[in-house]
C-alpha cells in the first residue's frame, strides 16, 4: 500500500482543529508514541543551554609572570608558592564553578598583567 501524501495533506487541509486534534490522538494510541515528547525535549535542551556557572582558565602567562601569579594569588587565596606552581602549569583553571559577572571579572585582572584567559 502507497501513501498518497498529496491527498492526505489535502484531506489535512480541510480538516477542522478538533478533528486534527482527534487523529493526532488516534495515532499516539495506534502507534504507542506521542507528539508531546519532542517538545519536551527541546525544552530539557533549552534549559540546559542556559549554563550559570563557568570555569576561567589561565591559557598563557604571558611577559608577566611575577604580576600573573601575584593576581592569582589575590583571586584563589593560595599561598604564593602554590600560586607559582598554578601558574607554572599553564594552562591550568583558575576557579571553577563561578558566575559569568565574577569569571568575567578574574579574566579582566589576568588580562590586565598580559596574561591569556578562557572563560568556559
Amino acid at each position: 500500500m502507497a501513501l498518497e501524501t498529496d491527498k492526505i495533506i489535502e484531506a489535512l487541509k480541510g480538516a477542522s482543529i478538533l478533528e486534527l486534534n482527534d487523529l493526532v490522538k488516534a495515532i499516539e494510541e495506534e502507534f504507542g508514541v506521542t507528539a508531546a515528547a519532542p517538545v519536551a525535549a527541546a525544552a530539557t535542551a533549552d534549559a540546559a543551554a542556559a549554563k550559570t556557572e563557568f570555569d576561567v582558565e589561565l591559557t598563557e602567562i604571558g611577559q608577566e609572570k611575577v604580576k600573573v601569579i601575584k593576581v592569582v594569588k589575590e583571586i584563589t587565596g593560595l599561598g604564593l608558592k602554590d600560586s607559582k606552581d598554578l601558574v607554572d602549569g599553564a594552562p591550568k583553571n583558575i576557579k571553577e564553578g563561578v558566575s559569568e559577572a565574577e569569571a568575567n571579572d578574574i579574566k579582566a585582572k589576568l588580562e590586565e598583567v598580559g596574561a591569556k584567559v578562557t572563560v568556559k
